[in-house]
Order: structure tokens, then sequence, then C-alpha cells
């Protein structure tokens, strides 16, 4: 073939995918043009409760959205069971493993977030509240045990409905039979046995940050790093010349690590003791692994007690939009609502329910200004409603294929 044989039917090529991009696009516009209020509050709930809306139902929520209200109609949508048992459930389990999957059974961190979702407790307290949902006494077998996840599996394998607040109950973790923490110790789901067995087990009780981080400020390391916080709370452990290049630790280790070992200290009392299957807490006491490979840089910062310090109020992370009463604390309680009270962590709960909702994330600037109108809505009169945000967020994208 000639090279102006090729250029023409290249050139044909293209003119015919452009005419295909075009032709998908119309057959889009058409396609949400043709929608109705029916189509509309179909859509809405099969996204929200992931099942199909009996017939009366999708007549109510078409009617809400006729009349302007898809905020009603979603409502009805969370009003399913299966809102709390299937897709909360399956948004939530991700948040209590480190392989974040969603092929985990019900734990306490899970059944609390739902709980905690079905009760409107402001979400703000998910990472401070002495707060825990475990099933109603003698409901299965057994009951709830610091030392196994059975009762939560007993739970799931029996159907129980966890919509039903006579069956999914709130309680208080420091009154539970064994429990190592105190009122003024507990932390949400942060203190839960299925958090412990994940993010305390091991290691240095980093991981408990990182992924709360990840979890709850929509951020892993790399979006906080900042080599201009002052270093002083990196720990022992850390080689300030790795594979001798200290090259390497002031580019890349530094910027984590003075930021995140100056909170992760809130975590020096908590261990995952493998052997009982429980979380340990010893208040007053540092756990061991906290001190471990001291001789790495033995001019390091050395964990005393639980104390944090949020050196990321100043510098690039200072965006975060940290509002908390104080920049430092002890424990993972204070810590927790110092998180639970950033502009970061209200927004990074409606970019997960953008995603989970609308099966993407934010495509363009409407949905960006959407996403921080609903944050607003989240945080209206302290009242930290999730509910609300799947109802905002659901109302955004009802017109989404």
């Amino acid at each position: 073939m000639s090279h102006a044989m090729r250029r023409r039917s290249g050139e044909s090529g293209r003119r015919g995918r452009f005419f295909l991009a075009g032709l998908a696009l119309l057959f889009a516009q058409t396609a949400v043009a043709q929608m109705d209020d029916t189509d509309r509050a179909r859509r809405m709930h099969d996204r929200i409760a992931g099942v199909p809306p009996s017939a009366a139902v999708l007549s109510q929520m078409a009617a809400h959205i006729g009349n302007s209200r898809p905020d009603l109609a979603a409502e009805l949508a969370m009003q399913n069971p299966a809102f709390y048992n299937v897709s909360l459930k399956n948004f939530v389990t991700p948040w209590t493993n480190e392989a974040s999957t969603v092929f985990a059974p019900l734990n306490d961190y899970t059944a609390t977030v739902i709980g905690m979702v079905r009760d409107d407790v402001p979400f703000n307290l998910v990472l401070s509240e002495d707060i825990i949902y475990t099933g109603a006494n003698n409901l299965v077998t057994p009951n709830y045990e610091q030392t196994s996840n059975a009762h939560y599996e007993a739970l799931e394998e029996a159907g129980a409905d966890l919509s039903n607040p006579a069956v999914l109950v709130r309680r208080m973790q420091s009154t539970l039979p064994g429990s190592q923490i105190s009122a003024n110790e507990a932390a949400g789901v942060v203190t839960t046995r299925a958090a412990a067995e994940a993010f305390f087990s091991g290691g240095t009780n980093r991981a408990m940050w990182r992924f709360t981080a990840i979890n709850y400020l929509c951020r892993d390391m790399e979006q906080l790093h900042d080599v201009t916080r002052p270093g002083d709370w990196i720990r022992q452990d850390v080689s300030r010349s790795p594979g001798g290049d200290s090259e390497i630790f002031l580019n890349n280790c530094y910027g984590c690590h003075a930021g995140m070992d100056s909170l992760a200290g809130a975590y020096a009392y908590f261990e995952w003791d493998a052997t009982a299957g429980r979380m340990i807490h010893t208040p007053g006491v540092v756990q061991a692994k906290n001190l471990i490979n001291g001789n790495v840089f033995p001019y390091g910062h050395i964990t005393t007690d639980n104390g944090w310090v949020n050196l990321w109020r100043e510098g690039s992370n200072s965006l975060l939009g940290w509002r908390g009463a104080s920049d430092r604390g002890f424990g993972a309680k204070s810590l927790g609502a110092e998180i639970g009270a950033s502009r970061a962590f209200s927004v990074c709960q409606v970019e997960k329910v953008f995603k989970h909702v609308c099966f993407h994330g934010p495509k363009n600037q409407t949905d960006r200004d959407a996403i921080e109108a609903i944050a607003d809505t989240f945080e209206e009169n302290g009242e930290y409603n999730l509910k609300d945000v799947f109802a905002g967020v659901a109302a955004h994208c009802m017109n989404e294929e």
C-alpha cells in the first residue's frame, strides 16, 4: 500500500472512530433525556440498597423525585434492610483489614459503623467514642467475646437483620466483659477487636495510623509527605542513612516519619496478642514493640508514654483543615477526636460514599463542588449524619447511567 493510500486509510479510520464516539455520546445523552422519574428512582434504590425496590417503594420514590425531593427518595431506599445488611457491610468491610478486601466476615468494627449509621450517631465520633455494636444477648451462640470473632460470624450465618435495633445493639466498649480499656480510653473503631488484629498486630503500631489516614482522611503516606516538619519525634528504629545514603532518609523517609511518628505514639499502650486472640491494653506501660531496634539510631526519639503532637497543623498538611481542641494530647481517643474534627475527615467520607454510590470518583468541577457542598451538609449543626451523605450523593448522580 502506498503512503498516500495508508494516509487516506488512517484518516478514514480516525473519522470512523470520531463518528462512533459521537454516536455513543448522542445515545448516552438521549438515554439520559429519556429517563423518567421512575428510572431515576430505580437507579437510586439499586445503588443505595443494592437490591431492586418494591413496586410501592418505587412509586413513592418517583413521586418524591418528581416533587424535587430526591433526598426523601434516598431516605426511602435506606429503609430497606439490604442497605445495612449488604450495601453498608460491603462499604465498610475494606476499612477493617490491611488488604482492603470486602471478602471478610462481619466483625465488631463493621458492625459498629453499621449501627452508628443506622442510629444517626454523629459519625465524627467513629474514632473516639466509647461505643460498640454487638448482637443482642443470647441471640446467637456465642455472645460477644474479647478473644474471638465467632459472635459476629454467627450473626452473619444466621442472617441477622442488622437494620433492627433489637438485633444489633449499642453498647460501651468499657463495660464489656473482659475489657481492658476505660471510658476515657475507648476510641471507637480504633479499639475494636478487628482493628487491633489488623493494625496492632506485629510492627510498631504505625500501621494503625497509616490505615486510619487512608480510611478517614483519604490520604496515604505519600500524600502526607512533608519534609518541612521537625524530626524530633522520629524513632530510634529509623535509619538516618539507609543503605549508607543519608539523602534517601532526608528526601523520602523523613517526610513521612516526622509527622507519622509524632502521632503514632498515641497507640503506645496497645498490642495484639495472637495467642490469646485479643487486643491488649496496658495503661502507663509502653509496649515493647515501640522500643525495638533502638540501636539503629540511638539518638532518635524514645517512646515513654502515649503522647502525640500533630506537626501537620503547619506546613502543606495544614490544608487538611485541622479544627480540634488541641494540636496535642494523650492516647488514641484524643487523636481520634483530632482527626474527626478536621475538614479532610468530612470530605473523605463524602468521597468514599461518592465512589460507592456513583461507581466513580469526581470527574469534573461540578462533582468536586457537589462533594464540598455535601460535606457542608454533613457537618451542619454538628450532626455528621452519614445517611445525609448517602442521600446527597445519590441525588447528585441519579441521572447517570
